[in-house]
Formats: C-alpha cells, sequence, structure tokens
C-alpha cells in the first residue's frame, strides 16, 4: 500500500511539480529508505503497512539511526525534507490527518564560509594577463575590475 503511494507521489512530482530527474531520484532513495526502516521497525511487510502507521515516533527512530549510522547532518535534513514533502502529500491527498514528520526538528546543517584569495595569488592572477595583445589587456581590465569592485561574476559578465 505504501509503496503504491510514493509511486503516486513521484508521479505527482514528475508530472505536476516538474521536478528534474535528480530530485526525483533524490525523493525516490530517500523514501524508499524509510520504507525499508518501517518495515523492521513495525515488523510488518511494505504491501501490508498503511501510511497512518507511520508516526512521528518512527520518523524520530529513523533520523536516530541515521545518526547513529554517521550519516551526515546535510544528508539527515535533506531525508527528513523528503519525508515532510510526502507527508503533505499524504494529508492533502487525504491517506493521513496530520504530517508526523511536521514537528521533528532538523539538525543544524553547517555552512561554511568561502574560502578567499591572499593579496599574493590576486596579484599573480592580475598579472598573469598578457598585456601586450588587445585580449589580454581586456583581461586584466577585467580582472582588476573584479578584485576592486567586489562584483558578482554575473555582474561582472553582464557588464
Amino acid at each position: 500500500m505504501i509503496r503504491d503511494l510514493l509511486k503516486q507521489f513521484l508521479d505527482y512530482l514528475r508530472l505536476n511539480r516538474n521536478v528534474s530527474p535528480h530530485t526525483l531520484r533524490a525523493y525516490d532513495s530517500d523514501l524508499s529508505q524509510y520504507i525499508e526502516f518501517l518495515t523492521k521497525h513495525l515488523a510488518k511487510p511494505a504491501s501490508a503497512m498503511e501510511p497512518r502507521e507511520a508516526d512521528s515516533q518512527a520518523v524520530r527512530a529513523f533520523i536516530e539511526g541515521m545518526h547513529k549510522r554517521g550519516v551526515s547532518r546535510a544528508s539527515v535534513a535533506r531525508r527528513l525534507s523528503s519525508l515532510r514533502a510526502f507527508g503533505r502529500w499524504l494529508v492533502r491527498e487525504g491517506h493521513i490527518e496530520s504530517d508526523p514528520a511536521a514537528l521533528v526538528g532538523a539538525p543544524k546543517v553547517e555552512q561554511k564560509l568561502p574560502t578567499h584569495l591572499d593579496m599574493k595569488e590576486v596579484v599573480g592572477m592580475i598579472e598573469s594577463a598578457d598585456t601586450s595583445t588587445p585580449l589580454g589587456r581586456r583581461d586584466r581590465a577585467i580582472l582588476e575590475l573584479f578584485y576592486a569592485s567586489g562584483l558578482r561574476l554575473s555582474e561582472l559578465v553582464g557588464l
């Protein structure tokens, strides 16, 4: 039963939401892993499982299991996002009363700051342009403008 609903959900995403094939594959993988977990957690085959049997306790146990296996926070957050999307769809379609993953907190994902070039690297990059040709002079002007102005790449390309 729940596998049939997963297929319907994936069709909904593909046809109505027009998600990319990569996104569709990620949803399928995440939710299939959850269903596999549920079969062990509930000691019941997926073919006999109703969506309302997957409560928030099961979602928390699924997340806890991922933490114990050392799955990264970003992966846990993505899988929880997939569960929430599936839960919202199940509610909208009338299969369950409320989304079991809605109240489960997502782990904080570490955000890495972008790296920057030191002064020696910047000077070397700017001086690497061959100023003996018109294209080289253009390249140097672009690099100097890029460095001095703090423009984003898309803004520089727009100029």
